[in-house]
């Protein structure tokens, strides 16, 4: 049994076991000892702790995966077969490292094909396959969303209404129903992220700086990308998801100023059932703790730990996806949200780019380099997806 495995299985059994005291020490009135709460809230802690080893040894995993591939590629000429060019080109690849590593200067006039237009050049192909992989793991918006890239300004035709069927009798006058659409714009914000490389790491050639820049740029971007997907307000960046006008129908609120599983299924049947089949909840990191607490009408707990490496836990059978991005609640603040994050659409304009800061730092031996990216999202039909709201205060 593998390490991941068993880690996997240790967090299942602990979490039956969490569920166990919860019900062998909570009082008819739902209340626990002092000392009962402090064991159980160990516990839970170390469910946390576990879930967060086996995130770990999963990365560790896939990174080993990953290095453990030949970095050289034997030569074969198949007849037919097409020859990478451009950005995509091995040639192009390394004349960017090469840029990288003498501080750019000495650049090759292959790099000229990828000029950016605002300074600096425009990275690889394969670079920006990475830094996408990079987004889509780090960011779950990238992993649900539906992503396009455009070329400019781009439109997006929605339905207004639709036209209905009616009976007419035998020879009556047939009338007309007129279906009307929207059109949504997906603009192109600017992101950038600039990171500062001491001299001595840019000339080590023991120094990875590829799969460094990559990380590095990767993640902070997803970062920043995954918050505005969720919260954004539109204004010089993307359009929230939980935005309270343009992101998802808040059309459900607690009973309480406590969720409870009831909300939760309130919240399911909400949205309509087409959406449903490919539906998911996204929550904030703190609510799964109130989440673990809930059982359904049999007394049944609806949060299930997933027990298959890659799967996500569930609640009443469907994917949970986590964000610390994601609203904590409050007193009429959005908690939780579910629906088909498919009609999320993230709109890329055309290829990141980097860019050398070339005297900002020269006085302390530091390199500094620019990515920037221009990129939008917008949810495109505000029903697929639904909100739940905390009670508002008395």
């Amino acid at each position: 049994m593998d390490k991941i495995t068993e880690l996997r299985n240790k967090r299942v059994k602990l979490c039956e076991d969490t569920k166990a005291f919860l019900d062998s020490h909570t009082d008819a009135n739902g209340m626990m000892s002092a000392e009962d709460a402090a064991a159980y809230d160990k516990m839970e802690n170390d469910l946390v702790e576990l879930g967060k080893s086996i995130e770990r040894f999963e990365k560790q995993a896939a990174m080993d995966n990953s290095m453990a591939q030949p970095t050289n590629q034997p030569i074969v000429n198949t007849p037919g077969a097409s020859i990478k060019t451009g950005r995509a080109s091995d040639e192009y690849k390394q004349a960017m490292m090469t840029a990288l590593r003498t501080n750019f200067k000495n650049v090759s006039n292959v790099l000229q094909e990828g000029n950016d237009a605002a300074g600096g050049y425009l990275v690889p192909v394969e670079y920006d396959k990475r830094l996408v992989d990079v987004l889509t793991e780090e960011n779950i918006m990238r992993s649900l969303a539906t992503t396009i890239t455009t070329s400019g300004e781009h439109k997006i035709n929605i339905a207004a209404t639709k036209p209905a069927a009616s009976w007419i009798e035998e020879g009556a006058a047939i009338s007309f129903g007129d279906a009307t659409f929207d059109q949504i714009m997906m603009d192109a914000y600017k992101l950038h992220i600039a990171i500062k490389i001491t001299e001595e790491l840019l000339y080590d050639n023991a120094f990875n700086l590829e799969s460094y820049v990559i990380e590095q740029f990767g993640k902070a971007m997803a970062n920043a990308e995954e918050d505005a997907f969720l919260n954004g307000d539109g204004k010089g960046k993307p359009t929230g998801l939980f935005h309270e006008t343009l992101g998802g129908q808040a059309t459900c609120t607690t009973n309480t100023a406590n969720i409870s599983a009831d909300d939760v299924i309130n919240l399911i049947y909400t949205l309509k059932r087409p959406y449903r089949r490919n539906a998911s909840f996204i929550i904030n990191d703190q609510t799964i703790s109130a989440l673990r607490k809930l059982k359904d009408n049999n007394g049944a707990y609806i949060w299930q730990p997933a027990v298959i490496a890659g799967e996500p836990d569930r609640l009443f059978g469907y994917a949970l996806h986590t964000s610390q991005y994601a609203p904590a609640g409050g007193a009429g603040k959005p908690i939780l949200a579910f629906g088909d994050y498919s009609y999320y659409n993230i709109g890329d304009r055309g290829s990141r780019s980097m860019q050398q800061l070339r005297e900002l730092f020269s006085g302390n031996g530091m390199v500094g380099y620019l990515m920037k990216e221009r990129v939008d999202g917008r949810l495109i039909l505000p029903e697929a997806v639904q909100i739940l709201k905390v009670k508002g205060g008395a």
